[in-house]
C-alpha cells in the first residue's frame, strides 16, 4: 500500500514537473518574442522611419548591439539616415569584404587578397562617412529655413517646444526626421537642453552649435528669440552660399585625392596584364612584399595630404 501510494505520488510530481516546464517554456518563447519585437521598433525609431521591409539577420543584430562596436556602428548608421540594422550592415560588409579578396586573390596574386578585404574594409568606413557628412551637408543647407519657422512660430506666440514639432512637420528630411526626434524626446520628459544636445552630437556642424546654443541659452534666460533667430537666419543664408562657392572650387582637387589611389591601382591591373604572373612572381619575395606595402601606403599619404591640403573651414 505504501508502495503504491509513493508510486502515485512520483507519478503526480513527474506530471507536475512537466506542465511547469512547458509552462515555463512557454513563457521564455513569448518573453524572447516581445523582446525582439521591442528591439526592432526601437532600432527602427532609432535610426530611418520603418519602411515595413522584413529585416535579415536578426540574430546577428541583437548579439552586435551588444558590443561596443555594434553601439558605434548603431550612433553610425543613425547618422547616416540609412534604412539598415547594424546586423544588416555587418553582414553586408563582411560580404563585401570577402568578395574583394576572391576577386584579389583571383585577378592579381595572392598576395593582393588581404590588401584588397582591408580596401573593401576602408571603403565601407568611407561610405558611411560619405553618407554621413552628406546628411549633415543636406541638413546644414535647411537651417535657414528652419530658423525661419522657428522665428515665425515663436513670434506667433507658440512655445519653442510647439514650434520644433511644427517645424519637424513642415520641413523635409533629414531636417523633418531629426525634429521629429528631437520633439519625440521632448514629450517623454527630456529636457531642451538635452535633445537639442543628442542633435547636435548626431549632426555635428558648426552651424547647427550655434543654432543649439542660441536655442538652449533662449530658452534659459527667456530673452527676445525672434530677433536672435531673425539675425542667424541671415548669417545662415551667407554661410550657405559661402559653403556652396568653395566646394564649387575645390572639386577640381578632391576629384585627384581619388584618382591618385585609382592610378595605382589601375598600373597593378596593367603591369600583371602586359606579362601574365609578373606580379605573382614579384611578391613572392619578402623585399617584394615589402615594396607592395610602402607603395600603398606612400598612395595613402598622398591622399590623406591632398584632402587636408584642400580642406576649408568656413
Amino acid at each position: 500500500m505504501e508502495l503504491h501510494t509513493l508510486v502515485q505520488l512520483t507519478t503526480g510530481v513527474a506530471l507536475l514537473t512537466c506542465v511547469l516546464a512547458v509552462v515555463g517554456v512557454h513563457t521564455y518563447a513569448a518573453g524572447r518574442a516581445q523582446r525582439a519585437e521591442l528591439v526592432q521598433r526601437l532600432s527602427s525609431t532609432g535610426q530611418a522611419p520603418a519602411t515595413g521591409r522584413r529585416r535579415r539577420f536578426r540574430n546577428l543584430d541583437r548579439r552586435l548591439r551588444r558590443t561596443a562596436l555594434g553601439r558605434k556602428l548603431e550612433l553610425r548608421l543613425a547618422a547616416t539616415g540609412l534604412d539598415v540594422t547594424p546586423g544588416e550592415f555587418f553582414a553586408y560588409m563582411l560580404a563585401a569584404i570577402a568578395a574583394l579578396w576572391l576577386i584579389g586573390q583571383a585577378s592579381l596574386a595572392p598576395f593582393f587578397g588581404p590588401l584588397a578585404g582591408l580596401l573593401g574594409l576602408w571603403a565601407a568606413v568611407q561610405f558611411l562617412n560619405w553618407q554621413r557628412q552628406k546628411r549633415i551637408e543636406r541638413f546644414i543647407n535647411q537651417l535657414p529655413e528652419l530658423a525661419r519657422i522657428l522665428a515665425n512660430a515663436t513670434q506667433a506666440g507658440l512655445a519653442l517646444r510647439t514650434a520644433i514639432g511644427m517645424a519637424a512637420e513642415e520641413l523635409e528630411a533629414p531636417a523633418g526626421e531629426e525634429l521629429g526626434k528631437v520633439s519625440s524626446q521632448l514629450a517623454i520628459g527630456h529636457s531642451l537642453d538635452d535633445a537639442l544636445g543628442e542633435l547636435a552630437e548626431r549632426l555635428p556642424s558648426r552651424e547647427l552649435v550655434v543654432l543649439v546654443t542660441t536655442l538652449v541659452l533662449s530658452n534659459r534666460a527667456g530673452g527676445q528669440v525672434v530677433s536672435a533667430l531673425r539675425n542667424l537666419t541671415e548669417t545662415l543664408e551667407e554661410r550657405k552660399e559661402t559653403r556652396r562657392e568653395i566646394r564649387t572650387q575645390l572639386s577640381q582637387v578632391t576629384m585627384t585625392s581619388y584618382a591618385v589611389p585609382v592610378l595605382g591601382v589601375g598600373a597593378l591591373f596593367l603591369m600583371n596584364g602586359v606579362k601574365d604572373g609578373a606580379l605573382e612572381r614579384m611578391t613572392g619575395s619578402p623585399v617584394g612584399q615589402a615594396c607592395v606595402i610602402i607603395a600603398f601606403a606612400m598612395y595613402a599619404v598622398g591622399f590623406v595630404l591632398i584632402r587636408r591640403m584642400s580642406r576649408i573651414d568656413v
